[in-house]
This record gives structure tokens, C-alpha cells and sequence, in this order.
């Protein structure tokens, strides 16, 4: 850092510290009291859903790759490729070809958890946010138990080693920058489908 910059740094700080010096801290209001949700997935499923999302259950009798397989193939005949998370486990990767991101169909997650009073998917960002952002798919898969009703429980339930960001998902991606006129896949995919497993 030049020495110019780090002055002005030092001069902000210190404004900041005499600005704040007498006030007293407040403390962390903690758990907000929103009601709990009696079905966790219920929910999830009804505000994700809400947002523009898609909720399928996955499997059945089939293993979970070649559940995945068929249903990729019916959804649209032309994912031929798919881009997949370094974190899925092979049982979860479909039997098409494995392509970059940028060419996929669709992009195959993992997520760490699902959030009901949200209706968001919490995902992480270590390489996979190619997959997550570029194929106009993505398919996410929430394992079993991992639905929490309330968000600070499902950060709490979080791994220790975090990396610098986690994607919260609520749904597909979604602006309404321009003329306030809501678009959908302008900066990420089009459609956002969570497998609960």
C-alpha cells in the first residue's frame, strides 16, 4: 500500500474511533423470533418455489445418477453436457458428458444447506461458481436432513473452514435493473431446480 494511502487510511480510522468513542455498544440482537415453520420442507419448497424456483424429489427406486441422467434428458433434449461441482460425489453425477461451464446444458451443486424461512439454497464458492453462474441450468442437490427452518441455524450447521464466500440461491437469477421490467437469467441461470434427496 503507497504511503498516501495508507495516511488517508489512518486518517478515516481515526475519525471513525473518535466518532464512535462514547457510544455505547450494542450488542447482537441474536435470534430474530420469526416463527418456526412445523414442516422445514414444506416450506423451503413453498418459498423457493415462490421465487421462481423448482423443487423435484429425487431418486425413487433409481440410483441418483441415472435419475439425474433421465431427468436432464427430458428436460430439455439438448443438455448434452454438463458442468459439475468439484464437491459432488460421483453417485450424484449424471451419465452425460462432463463439459466446462461455459458450454454446459445445465451445472450439477451440491448445496451445504436449504433455508425455509427463505426459501434460499446455501452453496459454496471454491470452485464451482462457473457451474453455479454459467449454464443456463442449474441443478442443486440438497441432501436429506439438510433443510433448517431458520437461517442462523443453518449457518451454525456450517463447515469450520469457510471459504471467503457463500452463495445464498433463492431461486433463478433475476434482475429488474433496466425500465424496472423483471428478467430472468440475466446473471446466472434461467432456471434453478433443487433435488431434495
Amino acid at each position: 500500500m503507497s504511503t498516501a494511502r495508507a495516511g488517508s487510511r489512518e486518517r478515516i480510522l481515526s475519525r471513525v474511533a473518535r466518532a464512535t468513542a462514547g457510544r455505547e455498544r450494542t450488542l447482537h440482537p441474536g435470534c430474530l423470533g420469526t416463527p418456526v415453520a412445523a414442516d422445514p420442507v414444506a416450506e423451503f419448497v413453498k418459498r423457493f418455489t415462490g421465487q421462481g424456483g423448482e423443487v423435484v424429489e429425487g431418486e425413487g427406486t433409481q440410483s441418483a445418477a441415472v435419475w439425474l441422467t433421465g431427468f436432464l434428458r427430458g428436460l430439455d433434449k439438448e443438455v448434452t453436457g454438463v458442468a459439475v461441482g468439484a464437491d459432488v460425489p460421483a453417485e450424484l453425477r449424471p451419465q452425460l458428458p462432463v463439459v466446462a461451464a461455459a458450454h454446459a446444458g445445465a451445472g450439477i451443486s451440491v448445496a451445504w444447506a436449504a433455508v425455509a424461512e427463505t426459501g434460499s439454497l446455501i452453496l459454496p464458492s471454491t470452485g464451482t461458481r462457473a457451474v453455479q453462474l454459467l449454464p443456463p441450468v442449474h441443478i442443486v442437490w440438497v441432501p436429506e436432513g439438510r433443510v433448517f427452518a431458520r437461517l442462523e441455524e443453518a449457518l451454525r450447521e456450517l463447515p469450520d473452514e469457510l471459504p471467503a464466500t457463500v452463495g445464498l440461491h433463492s431461486a433463478p437469477s433475476k434482475s429488474a435493473d433496466i425500465g424496472q421490467t423483471v428478467v430472468t437469467g440475466v446473471h446466472g441461470p434461467g432456471r434453478c431446480i433443487a433435488v431434495l434427496a
